[in-house]
């Protein structure tokens, strides 16, 4: 939306095209970008192309060339929580009503109610000793911004602004910023111990949940010793209940979504699915074989660094996580001894491992979708991987790359590169031509940069690998923990 609103504001007549029933969701974002009445026109999601173009033709053309009102020429502004106090003042009886209100939302079908303050869950009620309790886990003043501290370009597709070091951190999609103490009121409510805090002060850092464009679905990746310190869950289940740590920082992430962030479902935020509760999770840097590097290491933050790395996990909203399973004990009859139908798919029935566990996802893993992947991998997968030849992670991102070419002809039939190649009129970087041109058996990798795909070495249990939807680059940034302590 931002630039939508830069070209009407340096004087260029935009109309936007889209769905009357994202039109909330468009006055909203035109607001936080200071020009509240851009002018669109909605079009059909089910009428064929010529039909359609043929009944808002004339709508769009009138918008084009009228001249705009007062009202059209008045511009935003960005709202701030600034110096609101939103602890509460009487009985734990009356806050929990307060804090468990919910409003009608009749931009919704059936119009139904959605919490104002939480999740949807029951919360732990701020007290104002609570509170207290969890800023001391933190240097920082109560009345601090949350700011940047390094630059941020912008995200992929253009759908972020980017942000400069230094600058106060604004939470999508309504563009608010928070204080240390508003962050400390969420993480309560979340059920965070106060030895958590500067983990989720570091996701505050990140954008608190809403994610670069408001529509959330970010994962956090918790890389250095802090994860132990605050016991966190390394093993079997880290992405269930039970665990406090794991748990209750992702739900602070979505606390502050809702709260700083402002959202609500067709109103700031058209996400299609929404995004599930994504517990944070550590990586087990301790399990990683000789020569490969942690999180923290590949961000440049060194081996005693602590750090959050974020996943941008889908796109409209939808955590895409998927994983290839293997049959009970058929992973490790194939690294053992070479049996099952995995070695038979590889062909190396008969020959004892270790033997590379990728070759038999391949088929998978760029099914309607390209770009890097980040990959969840159980630490006796690693070893397998290392002791097969890879000493270390980059050298299994290049071997991916190359693994990664299609033909043209299968290229074509992916929906995103539509718009990746600029309808295809783009130039194809390896061959300088444009993507129009090139012939059906020409190869084009999926993968364009060996490093926007990620090893996350966690987890315990049944082998199977699980893998995300999710690449560098794509809003998927380290931010430094220990900063916040």
């Amino acid at each position: 939306m931002f630039q939508v609103a830069e070209v009407e504001q340096a004087g260029i007549p935009t109309v936007s095209m889209l769905y009357q029933d994202q039109d909330e969701c468009f006055v909203q974002a035109a607001t936080m970008s200071g020009s509240p009445c851009l002018r669109r026109i909605h079009v059909s999601r089910t009428l064929p192309g010529p039909e359609d173009v043929d009944g808002f033709l004339p709508d769009l053309l009138d918008a084009l060339v009228r001249p705009l009102t007062e009202e059209e020429s008045s511009t935003g502004v960005l709202k701030a929580l600034g110096d609101q106090r939103i602890l509460f003042e009487g009985t734990l009886e009356e806050a929990e009503k307060v804090y468990n209100e919910v409003e009608t939302i009749t931009y919704l079908r059936y119009s139904p109610p959605i919490a104002k303050y939480t999740d949807g869950l029951p919360v732990v009620i701020p007290t104002e000793e609570k509170v207290k309790e969890m800023l001391a886990h933190t240097s920082h003043a109560p009345d601090e911004l949350i700011i940047h501290q390094k630059d941020h370009g912008r995200m992929v597709l253009g759908m972020g602004e980017g942000a400069k070091k230094g600058s106060p951190v604004l939470f999508q999609p309504v563009k608010r910023t928070a204080t240390v103490e508003q962050v400390a009121v969420n993480a309560v409510m979340a059920g965070c111990k106060p030895e958590y805090f500067p983990v989720v002060l570091t996701i505050a850092e990140a954008g608190g949940g809403g994610g670069f464009d408001g529509r959330g679905s970010q994962g956090y990746i918790v890389s250095g010793p802090i994860a132990k310190e605050i016991g966190m869950n390394f093993d079997v289940g880290i992405f269930g209940p039970g665990n406090p740590a794991n748990r209750s920082i992702g739900r602070a992430a979505e606390l502050m979504w809702r709260n700083f962030g402002g959202n609500v479902p067709n109103v700031t935020n058209c996400g299609v699915m929404g995004a599930p509760l994504f517990n944070c999770i550590p990586e087990d840097v301790d399990s990683l074989p000789p020569g490969w590097k942690g999180l923290n290491e590949e961000y440049d933050y060194g081996k005693d660094g602590s750090i959050i790395y974020v996943m941008n996990l889908g796109r409209g909203g939808t955590t895409n996580i998927h994983r290839t399973e293997f049959s009970p004990g058929g992973y490790r009859a194939f690294q053992k001894s070479g049996h099952g139908g995995i070695a038979r798919r590889l062909g190396v029935k008969g020959i004892p491992g270790p033997h590379n566990f990728f070759e038999y996802m391949l088929t998978e893993l760029w099914a309607g979708r390209e770009g890097g992947i980040t990959f969840l991998m159980l630490p006796q997968m690693a070893r397998h991987m290392y002791d097969l030849g890879f000493k270390s992670k980059d050298e299994i991102y290049e071997w991916l790359q190359k693994k990664s070419y299609v033909t043209m002809k299968e290229y074509r039939t992916h929906s995103w590169p539509d718009v990746q190649t600029n309808a295809w009129l783009g130039i194809e970087p390896t061959s300088g031509k444009p993507y129009k041109e090139l012939p059906d058996d020409y190869m084009v990798p999926m993968i364009a940069d060996p490093y926007d795909s990620c090893i996350i070495v966690t987890g315990g249990g049944e082998e199977y690998p699980q893998w995300l939807g999710a690449r560098r680059g794509a809003g998927n940034l380290a931010y430094s923990i220990d900063y916040w302590r």
